[in-house]
């Protein structure tokens, strides 16, 4: 296939504003005609590169760098210079250079985001901006907004409270949206909510960058973010998508629940998590050759997360006809309390839905070898919880143990791909959040540990929403794209121990995602734009960003008079 035409854009820039800014600047790649007519031909060297050779110098620096944490400064860097530069790169090799920009770095990086700050990627809104955040608003430059992704840094991964610190997850997420969905960059908004922190630590350091106060609670809180919500909505449209990402379990529940019908938002910990799992556990089933109906699941953690699979994997039981109320029976959770029962005291309402009649229980090798679960779910971010006597037990009840370690970062994994693998005989049915290496059987086969990344839901999700103007994102939204992801899953790639589709294909698999949204949306009348497309795959792929050079033109180019009678908007 020829290369297309490179996309004409016209800019007012010139000269050395334009090289600093990083959504039109392409460096060495700047043609000559480029150079003079922007006025910044002597500011670069007389070499034309391109943008192939630009991505094979950053692969070059960053293999010589010998710390991930490195190489994620490394990109940001690149990020804040060359922004399709960034994108270009990482989508040249995705499994390579997603932990980087992502889980499990990211988490390194928010522990020392403050050491490494450099230049605002996002909007910080402290809680002493109450009462005016629609100006503070108004400081970002870009006036159309489609997504934003929102932290107070309470709960980043499973690292706990990091404060202002926690603004790498928003501005990681967001290179998510677009590396893995297309959603163009300049319409996405990382914010981080300052309310303090409880982390003395960060306290007591004088280089870290957000206030010096305990965290706020109460009234005061929900006055702000309900500030927050409206301004933002106010600004940016009802149908701007705003995503919640690592809010404590205290808060993340309510407010979903408090804004879910009144806004188009979602949790991505409850709702992003859930609906990976369950990708993964519909995937298995094609292994188990049995319905999800079949399962007794046990779950090591009771939070946003454990809460979120939880729930959905009801309404999927649901949907292969079980009544509710034994599809829950089929649920038991586990909490830093132990074992959830009738009767036990200091139960929330979300734990309580899941409490059943049993005797109170502490031990999870003791519950393991009590409920003897088809499948259990670690996201408690308690490393090395599966231990080697659990995961015997496991292989003992069941032919094929379904076993999910999904806890972030690789430290808090409740146990390796190799201990799952080596405990259970290989029989296991494996995967984790964080990417494991492959892992070889003595028998000689080699497995590739699933990895149950949020980021095959959100990007697509995300893209599905802004395109079609969804005002609010239901759960079955979730559970339709975890049953999209998981038929993206080959035969063999089950054989290969893989539950989700390679991460080199995770754009196809986002694409397919969101043009399910926007048909399921224009079916059920919940799309806001209009006139209703008959292509929906090509309208989808019409919204998706291009990490390829435009041409760059001045406003004032002198264009020749047949140049302008086939001038097209799209040229504009």
């Amino acid at each position: 296939m020829e290369p297309t035409a490179p996309r004409r854009r016209h800019t007012r820039l010139r000269g050395y504003l334009l090289t600093r800014d990083p959504h039109l600047n392409k460096d060495l790649a700047f043609s000559l005609e480029e150079r003079q007519q922007l006025n910044i031909h002597g500011l670069l060297p007389p070499c034309f590169v391109s943008q192939e050779i630009q991505v094979l110098r950053v692969v070059k620096n960053f293999e010589r760098l010998s710390s991930d944490f490195d190489r994620y400064l490394l990109l940001m860097d690149l990020q804040d210079r060359n922004e399709k530069l960034f994108y270009r790169v990482l989508l040249s090799d995705i499994e390579k250079f997603m932990p980087i920009v992502y889980t499990p770095t990211v988490g390194l990086a928010c522990q020392q985001y403050s050491l490494a700050f450099r230049k605002p990627r996002g909007l910080f809104i402290s809680i002493h901006d109450q009462g005016h955040i629609a100006s503070v608003l108004n400081a970002w430059p870009e006036d159309v907004i489609k997504a934003v992704v929102v932290t107070d840094g309470e709960r980043i991964l499973g690292l706990g409270d990091l404060g202002c610190n926690g603004m790498g997850i928003p501005v990681g997420k967001l290179a998510l949206y677009t590396a893995c969905g297309g959603v163009n960059p300049q319409q996405c908004l990382p914010v981080l909510l300052d309310v303090g922190t409880q982390n003395e630590a960060l306290l007591k350091d004088p280089l870290y960058i957000g206030l010096r106060q305990k965290r706020v609670r109460g009234p005061d809180y929900d006055n702000f973010l309900d500030e927050f919500m409206e301004a933002v909505s106010s600004k940016y449209g009802m149908n701007c998508l705003i995503q919640f990402e690592d809010f404590a379990n205290m808060n993340a529940f309510r407010l979903l629940n408090k804004y879910r019908n009144r806004y188009c938002t979602f949790n991505d910990d409850i709702q992003g998590t859930a609906s990976v799992a369950v990708a993964g556990l519909l995937a298995a089933l094609r292994i188990t050759k049995n319905k999800l109906a079949d399962q007794t699941i046990l779950f090591q953690g009771a939070g946003e997360a454990a809460l979120g699979i939880a729930h959905l994997i009801v309404m999927a039981m649901e949907k292969e006809g079980l009544p509710k109320e034994k599809a829950i029976r089929k649920i038991w959770l586990v909490d830093s309390k132990g074992l959830i029962v009738k009767g036990r005291a200091s139960l929330t309402p979300e734990k309580e839905q899941f409490a059943h009649a049993h005797e109170e229980m502490k031990s999870l090798e003791a519950i393991v070898q009590e409920i003897k679960p088809t499948a259990l779910i670690g996201v408690a971010a308690i490393g090395g919880a599966f231990s080697e006597q659990i995961l015997k037990d496991m292989a003992a009840f069941n032919k094929r143990p379904i076993i999910f370690a999904l806890s972030n970062p690789t430290s808090k994994a409740e146990c390796s791909a190799e201990q799952c693998y080596k405990f259970t005989q290989g029989r296991a049915i494996f995967a984790s959040g964080s990417p494991f290496d492959p892992v070889t059987l003595p028998s000689g086969q080699t497995l590739h540990p699933g990895q149950g990344n949020n980021s095959y839901v959100f990007p697509g999700v995300a893209l599905g929403v802004v395109t079609c103007g969804l005002k609010h994102i239901s759960d079955k939204v979730f559970l339709t794209t975890a049953e999209v992801i998981s038929q993206q899953v080959s035969d063999k790639h089950l054989e290969e121990g893989r539950l989700y589709p390679p991460l080199n294909t995770i754009r196809d698999v986002s694409l397919k995602i969101a043009v399910r949204i926007v048909k399921d949306a224009y079916q059920e009348e919940t799309a806001t734009v209009y006139p209703e497309p008959q292509n929906k795959e090509a309208f989808v792929r019409a919204h998706m960003f291009s990490p390829e050079y435009d041409q760059l033109l001045p406003e004032c180019y002198p264009w020749p008079a047949d140049a302008r009678k086939t001038q097209t908007k799209a040229d504009l």
